[in-house]
């Protein structure tokens, strides 16, 4: 794999970073940090959001716990019962209870696994109200740091409503395919006895906190954020306030989000000032971290990293009997974690294992939980490295003899699939989804691509046909610039597939063609099975005519390859009809290629 950039040099390993060390406990997933150097006694536990912004600052936790534990913190973050990679809730009567109960069992489990009895709760969103919980039945919770913390159930409520137009209209979400039952946020519904136990939520009316030190970071133009701080002088004799600076860059989306290094920095500080001041040193710690697999109906799920130096995090789920059909490898799609969308991939995964498929799904370098390849470049998206992470994963396929195997993959990881692919031949089948294009030009910039990304024109057209979108745009609320260059793009593409005679008059239009074509006569060579997957108006279908023609014609030349496209679903398959058609393909690539 040499050459593809320099976190493949084998030389340059000494500031390759481990991931954290997973461990299993109460139906959930969670990942220690163990201190760097000396510990001070004192470890975090990280409580996180819910739903769409739990996603947004997944990073973020990581990197905060890289750096707590340089200062000799040590941390464990998980998910609550029901979320990420948990196992999935039964009974979903007991509200917020079970979220604090899943806490409850991780602070006891930080405890055992650090060697220290103090603590801090570092919370965002939700978090904040559940370590008010825990901090009543801990006695050791030396501080808890507030970030944009929910004080109010009913705004919060109303706030996660205007939150989920908003991405559903940035995701190119038609009206009608908007899930409007219940609270859903990205689709990720939050169950109904939480919302009202959220709905009821008062942090102003709190009597009492267990805890000497507190940091609330307040967001911008949220007064109630400074009242609440305000109440805490009341409550806690230490309490420290400042601006949650970066905080509509982290969790506008988490594709283009930017970590808030300031405000990362601070909540260090802050940690390591109160960790100094325990007098108390970590005992020795004897136990050692085990990830037990996490059974559940017709599969079980082991975390796992690997991986050099163990650089990678992801979940290996399986069947619970001999597996039947090949593995599929699940990739992210752009920052995403490797949950999915909507836990999208969490779901398929475990309904492929009840089919006999085993699947693996992880986190790319520098995306949720695995940390960065020294060397590579920080944007990671569409990067050479990101080819490094896909062959480590055939690795461990290979290792624990669950090959054959196939790669799927959604926008960006549909991308990486074909060119991993291509380069793997243990790959023997591969499935995209929405891929915005096959082959990408390194001179564009990844980061304007994605901020500023076309739609396809029929979106446009129906979009301007729209009273609200033309409401939107003379009110300054669309970015015309943008919109405007976006639309020309489109059209700018429609012209060259419509003049695709003139590729041979002019190679620069056959520049990006060439590449593409050519993989797939490679892949074709080969026998890999293929499927192309869209949603009716992804603007991923006009990057697959430029290759294809108009009307897909060729495509006769490979009559292997599966064409399905999906009417009135988005770009994320948020129809629950459009997921069935994703997971029947992967399921049945899975079952062939068993057999084959």
């Amino acid at each position: 794999m040499a050459g593809w950039g320099a976190a493949a040099d084998a030389n340059e390993t000494r500031d390759l970073k481990s991931a954290a060390m997973p461990v299993t406990f109460s139906g959930t997933v969670g990942l220690f940090m163990a201190a760097a150097t000396p510990s001070t006694g004192t470890a975090a536990l990280f409580l996180s959001p819910w739903g769409f912004e739990e996603m947004c600052v997944r990073k973020f936790w990581r990197i905060l716990a890289e750096d707590l534990a340089a200062i000799g913190i040590a941390s464990l973050r998980f998910d609550y019962a029901g979320t990420g990679d948990a196992l999935d809730v039964a009974d979903e009567d007991e509200g917020l209870t079970l979220w604090q109960e899943t806490a409850l069992a991780a602070a006891a489990r930080l405890k055992s696994l650090s060697g220290c009895e103090r603590l801090i709760l570092i919370t965002q969103g939700l978090g904040g109200t559940i370590a008010t919980t825990l901090a009543e039945r801990l006695p050791d919770v030396d501080g808890i740091a507030f970030l944009a913390p929910v004080i109010s159930g009913r705004a919060y409520l109303r706030e996660l409503t205007m939150w989920a137009k908003m991405i559903d209209e940035g995701m190119g979400l038609e009206e009608a395919q908007r899930q409007t039952e219940g609270v859903t946020v990205a689709s990720l519904r939050m169950p109904d006895t939480v919302a009202d136990a959220v709905k009821k939520l008062n942090l102003t009316a709190l009597t009492r906190l267990n805890t000497p030190n507190c940091l609330v970071l307040t967001r911008p133009g949220r007064p109630a954020d400074t009242d609440f701080a305000r109440h805490l002088e009341t409550l806690a004799p230490h309490v420290e306030c400042g601006t949650y600076e970066g905080y509509d860059e982290l969790v506008s989306n988490p594709t283009v989000a930017i970590m808030p290094t300031v405000t990362g920095n601070r909540i260090v500080e802050w940690a390591g000032s109160i960790a100094a001041q325990s007098n108390k040193a970590a005992s020795i710690n004897s136990e050692t971290p085990i990830a037990e697999p996490l059974v559940g109906d017709g599969f079980r799920e082991t975390p796992v990293r690997f991986g050099k130096g163990e650089r990678i995090f992801g979940i290996l789920c399986e069947p619970e009997g001999e597996p039947n059909g090949a593995t599929a490898l699940l990739l992210t799609t752009a920052y995403d974690r490797h949950a999915g969308w909507g836990r999208m991939s969490v779901s398929m995964a475990r309904a492929l294992a009840r089919d006999g498929i085993a699947s693996l799904r992880f986190d790319n370098a520098n995306v949720g939980d695995s940390p960065p390849l020294p060397g590579a470049p920080e944007q990671v998206l569409y990067s050479r490295e990101q080819h490094l992470d896909v062959a480590e994963a055939l690795d461990l396929l290979e290792a624990r003899k669950l090959l054959p195997a196939f790669i799927v993959g959604r926008c960006s990881g549909g991308y990486l699939a074909f060119q991993a692919a291509q380069r793997d031949i243990r790959c023997q089948g591969l499935i995209t989804v929405n891929p915005y294009s096959f082959s990408w030009d390194e001179s564009r910039s990844v980061d304007e691509a994605l901020r500023y990304a076309p739609r396809s024109l029929e979106t446009y057209g129906r979009k301007l046909l729209q009273l609200e979108t033309l409401k939107r745009l003379f009110g300054g609320q669309i970015d015309a610039k943008s919109a405007l260059r976006n639309l020309a793009t489109v059209l700018g593409r429609r012209a060259i597939r419509s003049t695709r005679q003139l590729l041979g008059v002019f190679p620069f239009l056959a520049g990006v063609q060439g590449p593409v074509i050519s993989g797939f006569r490679a892949l074709a060579k080969r026998g890999v099975d293929m499927s192309l997957i869209y949603s009716a108006r992804d603007i991923g279908l006009d990057h697959l005519h430029e290759q294809f023609g108009e009307d897909g014609s060729g495509l006769k030349h490979f009559p292997d390859i599966r064409l399905t496209i999906i009417p009135e679903a988005d770009h994320n398959l948020t129809p629950p009809y459009a997921r069935k058609v994703y997971l029947r393909e992967v399921r049945e690539m899975g079952l062939r290629l068993g057999k084959a």
